[in-house]
């Protein structure tokens, strides 16, 4: 991708670029993706079965998932968006893993504040952030604006997010700054995974980032440094992007 066409890219689509060596692929889901729209105001984008029944969240929470993850990484001009790609099914997935559960680090006390180098500080695993987290927003946007979030137009949303990140909007269940940064880091690891995952697709975010997948062979790439690698993506189980 030309620095042109790089400075031009929303800033959504660049901190794709940015944070792709950084988000480990997370551990083993389903690579059969489809995604339930059902009662949210978001349509179904082209591909995308409506048939998927959550494992881990309800039906509330889920409607919060498929608008939440639709407004940090929309569909736009410049490929499809977290819910075209799976994203929310990868996440759901994760809560019935070691991940969801916080098997897969140290979670007894003490527990107290601290830069986020130290590691994971707070005693709530991914399930109960999420739970606590939906209830509490859902609970906040039906007090304040008399509708649940994922009724909310796509600008009182967007608001209600950036209120969460900021740590301007915050719950006694749960920090809103602790719900929200868990929230994006799943959206971009589902957006970044292979699609054995359940997120990523059609390979959509590698083919934007130019990350060539499970290829097991670049000598030539290394024989010819600056140059732009010729190829799609693969995928573990073999799929390649269109």
């Amino acid at each position: 991708m030309s620095k042109k066409s790089n400075e031009a890219m929303p800033s959504r689509r660049r901190f794709l670029q940015k944070t792709l060596s950084l988000i480990p692929l997370a551990a083993a889901g389903s690579s059969v993706v489809s995604l339930s729209t059902q009662a949210t105001s978001t349509p179904s984008p082209e591909g995308v079965s409506a048939h998927y029944v959550p494992t881990f969240f309800n039906n509330d929470e889920w409607r919060f998932i498929l608008a939440a993850t639709d407004r940090l990484i929309p569909q736009d001009e410049y490929g499809p968006g977290a819910i075209a790609e799976g994203v929310p099914v990868f996440i759901d997935k994760q809560m019935e893993l070691p991940y969801g559960h916080g098997h897969l680090w140290y979670m007894q006390g003490p527990f107290a504040d601290a830069a986020p180098e130290l590691g994971y500080q707070s005693h709530l695993v991914p399930r109960e952030t999420y739970r606590r987290g939906i209830k509490a927003i859902n609970a906040h946007c039906q007090q304040q604006m008399k509708k649940a979030f994922a009724d909310l137009s796509h600008a009182e949303q967007e608001q209600l997010l950036t209120q969460l990140e900021k740590g301007e909007l915050t719950f006694d269940d749960v920090p809103g700054k602790l719900f929200f940064t868990q929230l994006l880091e799943n959206t971009k690891e589902g957006y970044l995974a292979d699609p054995l995952h359940g997120g990523n697709q059609t390979l959509a975010s590698w083919k934007l980032i130019g990350f060539p997948g499970a290829r097991a062979d670049y000598q030539q790439v290394m024989d010819n440094p600056n140059k732009v690698y010729p190829l799609g993506p693969v995928s573990i189980s073999g799929k390649r992007s269109v």
